[in-house]
């Protein structure tokens, strides 16, 4: 019996990539359907575009072609968590529709796979976008890595092949922030990269903005590490001597400056250390609550069996 691959796409306002990307793909999914029970999953993240009716033709001349349409935009991450959450099969492929990541490459992810590797992936050595962007990304992923409390592969893509019990370990995470490239990290397992350069979208306008990738940056250290919960304690001994210094200078002068530095050490230490204790205390709570990061839209899916 075949295993069954499921290649995952998650897809938001796509309407002029999805007919170009499936294009490219058809050829992929023949030669993969000599060995294996093939198809593709679109997570349609509330797309307000005529996305959801070119998957439904495609889907209609393709039974092997599905569509998740999530209740609202909850952002990239959580579309790829509703993928992987809700997919049926043994392996499982995550590819962006706007072929910026070759279709192609998907042969030798399972290829690999083959050879005994649980998570195959693409390492981005390259890409068609300004260099200070590119290497903001890099730095970001290094500075990621030196803070995480566990391993960070560099320079990973999302562009990636999960064996089954890979995908059965990350789904046991359950976090109001998920991050796949930390979540492959953590579970550890067998890995392969391989590098590629990134290509230029083939159609349409990029999601990502400055803002939206600074706050993903944020959001991802956040829950990834937990140095900044750990900081004050690590420099308590520092601000202790720097307040007595401070302390007994007073005693023996007379000075104005003195004693707004003491204020100033006094309030800003416990004013951070407030300050990142709230950030992890809400991050815990709304983790609490156990709400699904997405809500699926049965009436406008076209659903796997």
């Amino acid at each position: 019996m075949k295993q069954r691959l499921t290649i995952i796409c998650p897809v938001c306002n796509e309407q002029a990539t999805v007919p170009i990307f499936f294009e490219r793909i058809k050829p992929v999914l023949a030669k993969l359907s000599e060995t294996y029970d093939c198809s593709l999953l679109f997570t349609n993240n509330a797309s307000t575009d005529e996305t959801p009716t070119q998957i439904r033709k495609i889907s209609a001349e393709n039974p092997n072609v599905y569509m998740i349409t999530i209740s609202k935009n909850v952002g990239y991450q959580a579309s790829l968590e509703c993928g992987l959450r809700n997919a049926k099969g043994d392996v499982f492929v995550f590819i962006d529709v706007d072929c910026e990541d070759p279709p192609e490459m998907i042969l030798d992810f399972v290829r690999f796979y083959e050879q005994g590797y649980d998570i195959v992936y693409g390492e981005r050595v390259d890409r068609d976008e300004p260099r200070l962007i590119m290497w903001g990304r890099k730095v970001f992923y290094r500075v990621l890595k030196a803070l995480a409390d566990e391993e960070v592969i560099l320079d990973m893509a999302e562009f990636s092949l999960l064996a089954g019990h890979v995908r059965d370990s990350i789904v046991k995470d359950h976090t109001s922030f998920p991050f796949i490239r930390a979540s492959i990290g953590r579970v550890g397992f067998n890995r392969k990269g391989i590098a590629y350069k990134r290509n230029k979208r083939v159609g349409g306008e990029t999601h990502f903005r400055f803002l939206g990738m600074a706050h993903f940056a944020i959001a991802g250290i956040l829950s990834s590490s937990t140095l900044f919960l750990r900081l004050p304690i690590y420099i308590f001994p520092v601000w202790l001597a720097a307040i007595s210094a401070l302390a007994i200078a007073r005693v023996y002068l007379t000075s104005a400056w003195i004693e707004a530095a003491i204020i100033f050490l006094v309030c800003s230490y416990f004013g951070a250390a407030i300050s990142f204790i709230s950030i992890y205390v809400g991050r815990t709570y709304k983790n609490s609550l156990g709400r699904p990061n997405f809500v699926i839209d049965d009436k406008n899916s076209v659903l796997q069996d």
